[in-house]
């Protein structure tokens, strides 16, 4: 089977495996009353969002899990679909899941009610993963270490490349973090962003990897379908950092890595927007540099409303996914 066409099947299946059980899933959710908190800090207007379901990341979770598990079950049996390398980015997806789930679980139900998982804990468990990532990349799986634009050579980092590469993933895990914010937002750009590398793998050779990219893209179109705005539902941390640590990891194994910084274009600047606004505040003792951090919320507040930010946002992300593609291939 063409290629092309086996990576966009699989995106159209597992689209309709995460809308099909995206209602249950959402009754569940609002019988247990796990419901969003609200800042108070936050535009006044986001008041409505109070107690929509969130943790809505275990529903492109496990269509992934369950899609890409039969596609290893496949090859038991002499089915050629799917490698055994991509295990790496499905384990890193369900364990930073796993992270994101237990603090929204905190902030919700538990002693932080309405704060989550202390930022230490939290920290020291997202470093941990990445380094444990990063080791089984570069002697494991023996990645690419990184590929520059214009440069179609794998040059070699010796060890720096475990904290680059633990570096790249906690970084880009709190990025996408930090972007979940307003209706959609995280949802398209993430999806935007996994495509991109998708069509770089598929480009590169790495049929697996691509396939398990857009396996991705069509379930985060599953959940679009109830967190476009007014959002039924959101990823919640349970998403946001099971997304972002998996964008990382796959932009890793193509070796690609660097394009994070145009492809992922949004995610990096509002996390920018957050360290920018705290040094700010800092140095000049209570002064804000943006009205609002992350950078999303600070347009709201200049009187665009949710959706023109969502839709500007994502234009620009779209646009960066096409130049960076376009550069992989320079």
């Amino acid at each position: 089977m063409n290629h092309t066409a086996l990576v966009l099947g699989l995106a159209m299946l597992s689209f309709v495996m995460t809308v099909i059980w995206g209602t249950p899933l959402l009754r569940v959710l609002r019988h247990f009353r796990i419901g969003k908190l609200i800042r108070v800090e936050e535009p006044g207007h986001h008041n409505v969002k109070m107690g929509t379901p969130t943790m809505g990341g275990v529903l492109f979770i496990l269509p992934v899990l369950l899609l890409t598990g039969l596609l290893n079950a496949a090859s038991l049996i002499g089915l050629n679909v799917t490698g055994r390398s991509v295990l790496v980015p499905l384990i890193v997806l369900v364990s930073y899941g796993a992270l994101g789930a237990l603090d929204d679980w905190e902030g919700i139900r538990g002693k932080r009610r309405g704060d989550g998982m202390r930022i230490r804990t939290k920290f020291l468990a997202q470093i941990i993963l990445a380094l444990g990532t990063a080791f089984v990349l570069k002697y494991g799986l023996m990645v690419p270490e990184i590929i520059l634009p214009g440069v179609q050579l794998d040059l070699e980092l010796g060890w720096w490349y475990i904290p680059i590469a633990a570096f790249v993933i906690v970084s880009e895990s709190n990025a996408v973090n930090f972007t979940d914010g307003l209706d959609g937002l995280a949802g398209l750009i993430t999806a935007t962003a996994f495509a991109a590398f998708g069509g770089i793998a598929l480009i590169d050779g790495y049929t697996y990897l691509a396939q398990f990219c857009f396996i991705i893209v069509g379930a985060v179109f599953g959940f679009m379908w109830f967190n476009v705005h007014p959002a039924e539902l959101f990823m919640g941390d349970t998403g946001s950092l099971a997304l972002g640590s998996t964008l990382a990891v796959v932009a890793l194994m193509t070796g690609h890595w660097p394009l994070l910084l145009v492809i992922a274009v949004i995610p990096l600047c509002e996390a920018l927007s957050v360290v920018i606004q705290v040094i700010y505040f800092r140095m000049t003792r209570g002064k804000r540099f943006f009205k609002m951090a992350p950078i999303h919320l600070h347009f709201e507040l200049l009187g665009w409303s949710e959706t023109q930010v969502v839709q500007r946002f994502w234009l620009i992300g779209l646009l960066a996914a096409m130049v960076g593609m376009g550069l992989a291939l320079v």
